[in-house]
């Protein structure tokens, strides 16, 4: 592919909870091309070691800068705590110094000061987010002071791609999740939803959510930051082509990846299966 030719924006996660990161991106920038990877066949991430998952979001990040993109999200929390820092640090001034990856953690906190009141914040997100910490790193980087309590909610993913979000079923398992962030803290205000997700859960999450208490779901806020990131690198946004496509790619069989995209998106998807090594 000729260095100047304008090319889509990447988007990996390791399943389809990016997918709700995408949509908000699509709604805001709807002009740009997008390029999503879902590495449906090794997810979920959320359990697997740093190192694996690391290993497989470079292989992820190769591939769509073999496809031309010079901009990848990682619109995944796991691999955002567990391979961004170390692909930003150590991989891309060797492979790609003129290429960017990006993260959903980071522009997730920064929105945090302008919400609690209490500085005593939740985290639910998958075993792998919460024992990473990059939350409460973060967090402690950004505003002194602030107490973080994370919460695993092992059984919410598995929940949303067995198309059981909606069932009286989730119930118990939303609530007991929420009840046991609670028992940390009954001074949080504030809830991370650190999952992509988490979102398709919002209606249990919000019926058992103690009043008042402000949720953050990432989809919005990444997607504001993508276009203040693009506002402020002109250099990159002009290499960002724009005729408003989008293309899916998966690990997993396409006949099995498109059916459940459509449910993320709410729009009917055709996909391509790819490999990854």
């Amino acid at each position: 592919m000729a260095a100047t030719e304008k090319c889509p924006i990447g988007v990996f996660d390791s399943g389809y909870g990016g997918l709700t990161i995408l949509s908000e991106i699509k709604k805001l920038m709807p002009e740009y091309d997008y390029l999503y990877l879902g590495d449906n066949a090794r997810a979920p991430y959320g359990s697997r070691s740093f190192e694996v998952v690391y290993n497989f979001t470079l292989q992820a990040v190769k591939y769509l800068f073999g496809q031309g993109c010079r901009l990848v999200i990682l619109a995944c929390n796991t691999a955002s705590a567990k391979a961004l820092r170390t692909i930003q640090q150590n991989d891309l001034p060797k492979i790609a110094p003129d290429r960017r990856v990006l993260g959903v953690i980071r522009p997730t906190v920064e929105k945090l000061g302008e919400l609690t009141r209490t500085g005593q914040i939740g985290i639910l997100g998958t075993q792998g987010t919460i024992q990473s910490e990059s939350y409460t790193m973060e967090i402690e980087k950004m505003y002194h002071g602030y107490s973080v309590y994370g919460q695993a909610c092992p059984m919410w993913v598995p929940l949303v791609e067995y198309k059981e979000a909606e069932s009286d079923g989730a119930d118990f398992f939303v609530k007991k999740y929420i009840d046991e962030l609670f028992g940390k803290s009954d001074g949080i205000d504030t809830v991370i939803l650190g999952c992509t997700h988490y979102p398709l859960l919002y209606p249990k999450i919000e019926k058992y959510m103690p009043h008042g208490v402000n949720i953050i779901k990432q989809g919005p806020i990444i997607a504001e930051s993508l276009k203040n990131y693009l506002l402020r690198h002109p250099e990159i946004d002009s290499m960002c082509s724009k005729t408003s496509t989008c293309k899916y790619l998966t690990t997993e069989s396409a006949g099995k990846f498109a059916p459940m995209a459509s449910i993320f998106l709410n729009e009917p998807v055709t996909a391509e299966q790819i490999t990854l090594k």
